[in-house]
């Protein structure tokens, strides 16, 4: 029986190391990043491509996903199996608490901003990367042709320009983009041991904890980061990098701020963290803003489904409607901030599940939970996978007490209360 034609294609492309030019042809469209556009910077290039190409792109991925040494950067958590944006604001937390537990210390945070990012991307330095990560070199010749020679155009409206043949970069809105980019980046890793560099695709942060007010190694990590991203062909968008300090000291001193390229870094007391699907963080680590923004989120979606009921729909439907544009926003990455929101922020959340319920005419999982139900998952995960950053964490008790876990120490509640002392407590109550 002859084999499907898009089979021969693929084989024949792996085969010669070549991708047909008429599957790297893209078409890109400027998406707006903001409401109010107020310059280029505002639009987002997101390339359109055919069809075959991204079935393509995508086995691909799985199959360099499948390939990739256990020794990559444990702290990069885009396109890895059991990582997602919960496990890095989780791990950017912890480290955060556990030293601000100690006697005099706080924390700098630098919330890295890159421009153009996947635009940058050499794909020569990307194949010699891929190579050294063990990948066939037959395929690394075939990213190294994938990203080379792609014809090009731009649409805006009804006009089309002239075709452009491009030679460096990652087209935006491809399937195996980000996974290069989060490879092409993944000896960007922190020099000392008091800094952690937490990525999540294209969104870094530099995590430096300071004991005594000596700043001199995150200091070096911010310098060692900028020469870094120099010899990789990467910018800095100073502008948009920002800066936020964690100081719990009763006596606190003035902290010098961070210069980049001569660029002072602008110092913010919150954070959207991770970007859409992240949270609002702030110097203070408490959660007023982050539930105050998705609760307002949410509130616009129930009047969406009270709309919905007038149509009669089934509870069923609307239940569906609740859990996919409701509490989705509300339980997003909620093992990492929820076990320290105050009893006020709790109570606002609520309100909006029994609002929900009302409409919906059926019982809705309470939002505590929710939280206790997906930390007990998360633990067991973590647990599972030896090559989890955290795994580490949870370290089982003597044979006589199989099933438990030692408890982490925690001198104040924000550590107590946040997601790895918190799910030890569950893994321990539930045996």
């Amino acid at each position: 029986m002859r084999r499907p034609v898009f089979t021969d294609i693929f084989n024949q492309s792996l085969y010669q190391s070549a991708v047909p030019t008429c599957f790297k042809r893209a078409t890109i469209v400027p998406v707006p990043k903001k409401a109010k556009v107020t310059e280029l910077n505002d639009y987002r290039p997101v390339a359109l491509t055919s069809v075959i190409m991204k079935c393509f792109e995508r086995l691909v991925k799985d199959h360099i996903t499948s390939t990739l040494p256990d020794t990559l950067d444990p702290l990069q958590f885009a396109y890895r199996p059991n990582r997602s944006t919960d496990d890095a604001i989780s791990t950017t937390l912890h480290t955060a608490l556990t030293h601000l537990d100690k006697r005099n210390t706080y924390v700098r945070m630098l919330f890295i901003d890159y421009s153009s990012a996947f635009n940058t991307i050499v794909p020569s330095k990307l194949v010699i990367k891929l190579e050294t990560l063990g990948l066939d070199p037959a395929l690394c010749n075939w990213v190294l042709d994938f990203l080379t020679g792609r014809p090009q155009v731009v649409r805006v409206g009804n006009n089309i320009s002239a075709p452009l043949i491009l030679n460096t970069g990652a087209p935006q809105g491809c399937v195996l983009s980000p996974l290069l980019y989060s490879l092409f980046t993944h000896d960007c890793v922190a020099t000392h041991a008091s800094n952690s560099i937490i990525k999540f695709a294209d969104d870094t942060t530099v995590v430096g904890l300071i004991t005594n007010n000596d700043e001199t190694a995150y200091r070096e990590e911010v310098r060692a980061l900028g020469v870094w991203c120099q010899e990789n062909n990467l910018t800095l968008n100073v502008n948009k990098t920002k800066e936020m300090i964690v100081d719990f000291r009763k006596q606190q001193r003035e902290h010098p701020l961070i210069h980049i390229d001569g660029t002072v870094v602008e110092r913010v007391a919150s954070f959207k963290f991770l970007g859409i699907h992240g949270i609002h963080i702030t110097d203070k680590l408490n959660w007023s803003t982050h539930t105050d923004s998705i609760v307002k989120k949410a509130q616009q979606r129930l009047f969406n489904l009270r709309r919905l009921k007038k149509f009669v729909l089934s509870p069923k439907a609307l239940t569906n409607f609740y859990r996919c544009t409701i509490e989705s926003i509300l339980a997003g990455c909620i093992t990492a901030w929820y076990g320290n929101c105050s009893a006020h922020n709790r109570k606002a959340l609520q309100r909006v599940v029994r609002s929900a319920q009302r409409i919906t005419g059926g019982k809705l999982p309470a939002l505590q939970d929710t939280y206790t139900t997906r930390c007990y998952r998360k633990a067991i995960k973590i647990i599972k996978d030896i090559n989890h950053p955290s795994h580490c964490l949870f370290t089982p008790l003597s044979s006589r007490k199989r099933g438990q876990y030692r408890c982490i120490k925690a001198g104040t509640e924000r550590l107590k209360n946040s997601f790895y002392l918190k799910a030890i407590r569950l893994l321990n109550s539930h045996h």
